[in-house]
């Protein structure tokens, strides 16, 4: 299965982490990864002193690297007479050539790379994009280049263009282009078909704006990796054509020019051949480790992480201190999720101070308008927060294990085994490239250590229990071939699958016709019920809440602003807002007029005031409402965020028109 964000989880980060937004990562993302990475860094900072080394090499030493010829001081040992690391066959100082040559091979992996991204990442885009009969001959050049060594391709372009570093590089930056076409183009091929480009095309943008501007920076990090790559390359293949007299000349103190040289005096001692080899050798490691942090840093869930993804901080407050409920299966405390802010360095909390109490068997309904940070907060319990965001949280007990702070490989294994999800839009969410009885079995085979043709016969029987008809033939079809509603069902199958404490519905009607819908709900309410599973129920739709929940949460802006039982809060509420979203429940009546509605919209995060944030929608907003942030209190029978619940007298269900919900949370 794999992690996909449905339309309710954009909604809650859109405004900061916006999908369309043209940068790849932000750098409050990426440098604390880099960071983190000590070999990575290790390799950035010996790249730093080559380079230093190769601006300040004449005045770091008194000799020259070329013609400073001293016979009478060849061969000397490092040290002797003053030679750090001795000298060549003809006296020259092997260090000053050292330095000298950490030019030559910097600048032979700027021409090369510059070459190669000049010609293939234009050339992968367009091939990539527009895709046709030009993308077909394209191809088959590149697949002709890349079948042959690019030294042994190389030396066949230095036949025609003349010995010389600068032919050498260019024809080793021709030879790498090929390697970064095929890579453009095959990222391209994949960004063409994401959503943010539809969207910029229905808001009128031509092609080239679309490649350049939309797809490219989405497409930069895996190209920004195999850069990196290639120069560790170029270094290593300019060092092979100096030492073989197509590089770098005699008069030209490159590393692969003093291998050359260093034959001379084999026979005496290898000394001169060890400096520059080791130089060559470094200089390639630290290319490639600073390559492959480069690569975990772009990477969306880096190995480390704990509940999020990555950069997960346990905070202390006073609601951790809060005794957790002795049925309670899930205790979540002071849950706060960040993002970086497009455009600036600050970032902005789209979830703040969330506490929630799930008990064993029970179903909390989770209710609030698209944007108000739901599905953000149910993915922060699986430590799937969407990269870049951040989460922090006091304590998150699962059956008495604490997921703060838990290593990777550990929360791992609770995702899929003690925790199950079923998403928005099952279409999305299922792998097309696998049928639907493989994605099923992963589970069974992974967590619950299943042989392939147990986990067949456990997921034949986890489709009959779905309602999947004649499961036998259908767990071998691919996702494609299955209805909204029946890809549905497979979805709830594999939620299932390892019989999870924890079930998070989110949003499970959202895809599915009217007809369907019912038959949904019924079934995960079934399947709860008679698995005694927890589940954390995310809707928009107060019918089905009141069908299913036993107790409900309501959030507004990234707060939850009130919580407690469902008939409680339904036929009293005690904050403005749940009394309007049940004044918009849909009844089946004669009515005039217009329908009830809640005035605005839900707030951009950034926008969020520091006192009450329903404050500017409320129409029973008082200056007290302005004064300061409100915290969460009892007040009657719910816990609320409302500074006025104690003198309001809001209306419930009976009021608004619709039946009372039931004391028992069943019906409506």
């Amino acid at each position: 299965m794999t992690t996909h964000l449905e339309p309710e989880q954009v909604d809650a980060t859109d405004a900061v982490a916006d999908a369309h937004d043209d940068s790849p990562k932000t750098p409050s993302r990426f440098w604390p990864r880099i960071r983190r990475n000590k070999v990575a860094m290790a390799g950035l900072v010996f790249l730093v002193l080559i380079s230093l080394v190769a601006i300040f090499a004449p005045f770091l030493t008194s000799h020259d690297a070329i013609y400073a010829t001293r016979f009478q001081d060849i061969l000397f040992s490092p040290g002797e007479e003053g030679y750090v690391l001795g000298t060549d066959h003809v006296g020259r100082d092997l260090l000053t050539r050292i330095m000298f040559g950490a030019r030559y091979a910097l600048i032979a992996g700027l021409e090369a790379v510059a070459v190669a991204l000049i010609i293939g990442v234009p050339l992968g885009l367009t091939i990539g994009y527009f895709r046709g009969w030009v993308d077909r001959i394209v191809m088959r050049v590149v697949e002709t280049v890349v079948s042959v060594p690019a030294v042994v391709m190389a030396m066949a372009i230095i036949a025609g263009l003349g010995p010389g570093l600068t032919n050498a590089m260019l024809a080793i930056g021709i030879v790498y282009s090929m390697i970064i076409t095929r890579l453009a183009r095959a990222e391209v091929f994949a960004a063409r078909e994401e959503l943010y480009v539809d969207g910029a095309r229905a808001a009128g943008a031509g092609n080239n704006r679309i490649m350049w501007r939309h797809i490219l920076p989405n497409v930069a990090p895996p190209l920004i990796v195999q850069t990196t790559l290639l120069f560790a390359q170029a270094v290593l293949a300019e060092a092979a054509l100096s030492f073989l007299g197509l590089g770098a000349t005699s008069n030209q103190a490159s590393w692969g020019r003093m291998l050359r040289d260093a034959q001379n005096s084999i026979d005496r001692t290898i000394w001169p051949a060890i400096p520059p080899g080791l130089m060559v050798f470094f200089t390639i490691v630290a290319f490639n480790v600073l390559g492959d942090g480069l690569r975990d840093a772009f990477s969306r869930e880096a190995r480390g992480g704990k509940v999020g993804v990555g950069d997960v901080e346990a905070v202390s407050k006073k609601s951790s201190t809060k005794p957790i409920p002795e049925r309670s299966l899930l205790s979540l405390r002071d849950l706060s999720i960040r993002f970086p802010r497009p455009g600036t360095h600050d970032d902005v909390s789209v979830v703040r101070d969330v506490d929630l109490d799930i008990g064993r068997g029970e179903v909390l309904a989770l209710v609030g308008e698209s944007g108000s940070g739901k599905s953000i907060t149910a993915l922060s319990l699986m430590g799937l927060v969407p990269d870049p965001g951040r989460s922090s949280a006091a304590s998150i007990v699962l059956d008495g294990q604490e997921l703060v702070n838990m290593d990777f490989d550990d929360l791992r294994s609770i995702r899929g085994k003690e925790i199950g999800i079923i998403f928005q839009e099952p279409s999305a969410a299922l792998n097309p490239a696998y049928t639907v009885g493989r994605q099923v079995a992963e589970p069974l085979i992974v967590h619950l250590g299943m042989s392939k043709a147990e986990a067949r016969r456990r997921v034949i029987e986890l489709f009959r229990e779905v309602g999947i008809p004649d499961p036998e033939k259908r767990i071998d079809a691919y996702p494609h071939q299955f209805s909204g509603g029946m890809a549905q069902r497979v979805m709830i199958a594999m939620a299932l699958s390892c019989e999870p404490k924890l079930l998070i519905a989110d949003e499970p009607t959202t895809a599915l016709d009217v007809t369907v819908q019912g038959q949904m709900l019924d079934l995960i309410g079934d399947l709860a019920r008679s698995r005694g599973v927890s589940v954390l129920l995310i809707t928009h739709d107060l019918g089905v809440v009141a069908d299913l929940a036993d107790k409900v949460a309501v959030m507004y802006a990234g707060e939850i602003v009130e919580q407690g039982e469902l008939a409680e809060v339904f036929n009293d509420p005690q904050h403005p807002y749940t009394e309007g979203l049940i004044a918009a429940i849909p009844r089946n009546e004669s009515r005039t007029g217009s329908l009830p509605t809640i005035a605005g919209v839900v707030p951009p995060p950034w926008e969020w005031p520091s006192h009450c944030h329903f404050a500017d929608r409320c129409a029973y907003v008082t200056d007290a409402c302005r004064a300061a942030s409100v915290e969460m209190r009892v007040s009657k029978h719910s816990l609320t965020r409302c500074v006025r619940a104690d003198e309001l007298d809001l209306a419930g269900v009976k009021r608004a028109g619709v039946v009372s919900i039931a004391t028992d949370g069943g019906g409506s």
